[in-house]
């Protein structure tokens, strides 16, 4: 038994254990890195899709354009300047207590809009119709500021010096306002007020029937083995 076992056919050779894989070259290593996320292409005339520093870095760049470039923050510097000297001016005299108040109050309402406009806090807030507002603020500015004249005028029955020049720093910087005026109705150019907004929508036409199919005639059930069995036998009697 021992002999046939030799002489039978050699055991197969057990397979060898795969050998354990190469550690990847350091080149291959640096190809599997991620690749950093390259920044969307931004159009330069609009928002696009900036968010967060991106998206106020450029409203602040667009908002200090275009308020420098119309002209907006010139006039309103002047305006300021004007009405910081008349307060100069008035103090070392005896003023209407109007005067001030006024004086105070557009000094207040000009640096607020100055400085929404400089760090573009209108662009966050667009429930607000800012060239409307600030067309509204300054009119009132001009109106006031002219009154401010008046009230100077009819409360002195003499003017020196220093209350003549102030009287006419007044009305300068209601004379800028005026003209901030003229220069928000670059604005409301090319844009058309939308006509028949509020009216319902016109009612919709009635969906075209489609035509019926001609009902198919009724097939006759096939006849019962039985019947056919009868009518061969009533035949056949005949």
């Amino acid at each position: 038994m021992a002999d046939k076992g030799k002489k039978g056919k050699a055991a197969a050779p057990e397979p060898e254990a795969a050998p354990p894989p190469e550690d990847p070259k350091p080149e291959d290593k640096k190809g599997q890195e991620p690749k950093k996320k390259e920044k969307s292409v931004q159009p330069q005339d609009e928002v696009g899709t900036r968010k967060g520093c991106r998206r106020y870095k450029w409203e602040l760049k667009d908002s200090n354009k275009e308020f420098w470039v119309m002209g907006h923050a010139e006039v309103k510097i002047l305006s300021l300047g004007c009405l910081i000297a008349a307060m100069v001016m008035f103090t070392g005299t005896t003023v209407h207590p109007l005067l001030t108040l006024i004086i105070t109050m557009e000094l207040s309402v000009f640096c607020f809009f100055f400085i929404i406009y400089t760090f573009a806090i209108n662009r966050y807030m667009p429930f607000i119709l800012w060239p409307i507002s600030d067309l509204l603020n300054d009119l009132s500015a001009f109106i006031f500021l002219m009154g401010a004249i008046v009230i100077a005028v009819k409360s002195r029955s003499s003017m020196p010096t220093h209350y003549f020049i102030a009287v006419i720093l007044i009305g300068m910087a209601g004379l800028f306002a005026l003209i901030d005026i003229c220069l928000q109705r670059n604005h409301f150019k090319g844009k058309k007020v939308k006509r028949n907004v509020l009216l319902p929508p016109p009612p919709r036409e009635p969906k075209a029937e489609k035509p019926k199919e001609p009902e198919k005639a009724e097939e006759k059930p096939p006849e019962k083995a039985e019947e056919k069995a009868k009518n061969k036998r009533k035949g056949g009697k005949k």
